[in-house]
């Protein structure tokens, strides 16, 4: 249960310490844009296998994935045949994927891929309400080569003519990077409410209030 409120000060007080803690956010920041600096200088891999994977609109090879584009960022899904309905954490995160239109103005691609069949896909997708791109990986050793197994991630590719690298994996917390609901709840009192973060702040574990977004 969430009790430690902040302290009431003056106005005078309270915006000098907004202006101490904006001093920290922004070498925070400064050190993240060196990071990702870093992050862009990776070397890369070479993914030169034969993919197939099933779309609404036929099969597709990962070059298709593209769509033209030079640049595709996949998430690799929770969802594997059988299963009733897709991960709750995944689901919170495709929630939160922007409009498209914005990532491929920059020449990025965005899609999602699950181990599921495609018409289990398919249901999931029309239960969340969900738009966005996906295709099967069933079948395929895609999921597998990405080091996903049944657990999820976030892959970078690079297309350099017909040639497909792999730039970049996340998985774990740093799927929080691609949630907004994470960034707006930690610039609030109570944020995440989680018992990690500050004694009297919540008793949740990581990730165990979450749940799909028709179940709240």
């Amino acid at each position: 249960m969430t009790t430690a409120l902040p302290r009431v000060v003056s106005a005078q007080d309270w915006q000098a310490a907004r202006d101490a803690l904006l001093v920290k956010e922004k070498e925070l920041m400064k050190a993240a844009d060196h990071l990702t600096a870093e992050r862009r200088r990776l070397p890369m891999v070479r993914f030169d296998k034969a993919y197939e994977f099933t779309s609404a609109e036929g099969k597709k090879s990962l070059l298709d994935l593209f769509e033209g584009r030079r640049q595709l960022i996949v998430y690799h899904f929770m969802l594997h045949p059988g299963d009733e309905a897709g991960c709750p954490g995944c689901s919170l995160v495709v929630d939160n994927v922007p409009h498209l239109a914005h990532l491929h103005a920059r020449d990025v691609t965005f899609v999602v891929t699950a181990p599921a069949t495609l018409p289990e896909i398919e249901r999931y997708k029309a239960r969340m309400g969900w738009d966005l791109p996906w295709v099967s990986a069933n079948g395929s050793d895609f999921t597998e080569d990405c080091g996903v197994g049944r657990f999820f991630g976030t892959s970078v590719f690079l297309r350099d003519g017909d040639d497909v690298y792999r730039t970049y994996f996340t998985s774990g917390r740093g799927a929080e990077t691609f949630s907004a609901v994470h960034r707006y709840l930690d610039i609030t009192p109570f944020g995440r409410q989680e018992a990690w973060e500050e004694e009297s702040r919540g008793s949740d574990e990581p990730g165990g209030w979450w749940r799909r977004h028709d179940e709240y």
